[in-house]
């Protein structure tokens, strides 16, 4: 198999692993942190597919801005779902 198909199926497979795991878990704070890592892989998936520009907004969005919002309210509430 081709070496650049080979890491689209890794990043594929851990997709859908943070996916899972940001919607299982039951821990908010960790929800976000593999949201990030979540969006920050969609970055990675979007400029090797050579839609640079639309990486850029994802990693600064998704990954950036969304991450700190994210943390900023879990800091007003509870951490834990009960």
């Amino acid at each position: 198999m081709d070496l650049v198909l080979i890491a689209h199926l890794i990043i594929l497979v851990f997709l859908v692993c943070a996916a899972l795991a940001a919607v299982i878990s039951k821990d908010l704070l960790e929800s976000v942190i593999i949201y990030g890592a979540y969006s920050f892989t969609i970055a990675i998936t979007y400029s090797i597919l050579r839609a640079v520009d639309v990486a850029m907004t994802e990693a600064a969005v998704g990954a950036g801005i969304s991450s700190i919002l994210f943390v900023a309210a879990l800091s007003r509430t509870k951490r834990r779902e009960d």
